[in-house]
């Protein structure tokens, strides 16, 4: 899930993901006939009120790329007092997390199916995220791909304009190349304090649950950089 990158003279529209769909399950295919009317967003370009969507003034978790869901749905069922808005493009993981919602009969928590870039731009208000969670995003290793890497410049500006004051971004991954570049961008884009100072990582927080993807890379020897950033207002 990545930016794309530009074709010719004429640019083309940043992305946040590069589709690499996988097989669905048929259980995953009634998921989302029986579950995403009750937690499916269909994007339509314009400003959501994130107030009547979840029914209450709470603050928000927005997570970028949730994988399976297994962490998102584990946060918001230890997390009643806070709404929790997720996006993902990869429609099997989207499912299973739809049935998993489904089966802890979750309150709290919305998905988008859509490109991020397009959310963030066209349906969230300004100030209406208190917390962003980007975790093991597509490192693209090889040089010649890096300008597809979600987090740039222009990717984190347009976060900040839809955080709340003091909001926080939580980012992690175990590419040491991208933890340095991901330190490189927030720390030179204006308004974003390190929360471990700067230049530096933080032991994974508590609230993070480690995924399966992130046991299997710490059992090969990866290393996993949890970076946390607070967001003040202009």
């Amino acid at each position: 899930m990545q930016a794309a990158g530009t074709s010719g003279a004429q640019a083309r529209p940043i992305r946040s993901f590069v589709r690499r769909e996988g097989r669905i399950t048929p259980a995953q295919q009634r998921a989302f006939a029986q579950h995403w009317p009750r937690y499916g967003l269909d994007y339509t370009g314009q400003r959501r009120d994130l107030d009547r969507t979840f029914g209450r003034h709470a603050p928000r978790v927005l997570e970028i790329g949730f994988g399976n869901g297994e962490a998102m749905a584990a946060s918001a069922a230890a997390d009643a007092a806070r709404d929790y808005l997720g996006i993902e493009v990869h429609r099997p993981g989207v499912g299973r997390l739809l049935n998993a919602l489904a089966a802890a009969n979750s309150g709290n928590t919305r998905l988008y199916a859509h490109d991020a870039v397009e959310v963030l731009r066209d349906e969230l208000a300004p100030a209406s995220v208190d917390e962003v969670r980007i975790w093991f995003p597509d490192p693209w290793h090889k040089k010649r791909h890096h300008k597809r890497r979600l987090i740039q410049a222009e990717f984190i500006a347009l976060l900040a304009s839809r955080m709340a004051p003091g909001g926080l971004l939580h980012l992690a991954t175990d590419w040491a190349d991208y933890a340095a570049h991901m330190l490189a961008v927030l720390e030179t884009a204006p308004g974003w304090s390190n929360c471990a100072g700067a230049g530096k990582a933080m032991a994974r927080p508590a609230w993070r649950t480690a995924t399966r993807f992130e046991q299997r890379g710490l059992r090969l020897g990866h290393d996993v950089w949890d970076l946390l950033f607070r967001h003040q207002a202009d």
